[in-house]
């Protein structure tokens, strides 16, 4: 009997609602952009302005969806973008689309989201 594959989809909904505030779009938008290296805590809280309160919150619901990882170097924080879950969540996204209408290739978007 073949496994059915299982549904990602209340997986990559979670993703999109921690995803689904500004200050979390934010970071996530900034750890990407400091890939692979990533940034301590203190400088996402000096470049986006958030209070360190608030901060923590928002990268603790990051990081439990998997969307960024976190890592300890000696007394500072660096925060990381997974990239690898992201992309999974934009070709998730992008799996079906156009499918119907056939206007844009799925290969297409697929590889554009792996480059």
């Amino acid at each position: 009997m073949a496994k059915r594959k299982l549904d990602q989809t209340p997986r990559f909904a979670d993703m999109l609602a921690a995803m689904g505030s500004e200050p979390r779009l934010r970071i996530v938008r900034l750890l990407l952009a400091t890939h692979p290296t990533g940034a301590k805590a203190g400088d996402i809280q000096a470049e986006l302005g958030i209070p360190s309160s608030t901060l923590s919150h928002h990268l603790e619901k990051l990081r439990n969806e998997d969307l960024i990882a976190m890592r300890r170097d000696g007394t500072s924080l660096w925060y990381t973008a997974n990239v690898d879950v992201l992309r999974e969540l934009l070709s998730f996204l992008y799996a079906e689309c156009c499918t119907r209408s056939q206007v844009i290739a799925v290969e297409e978007i697929l590889s554009a989201c792996n480059s």
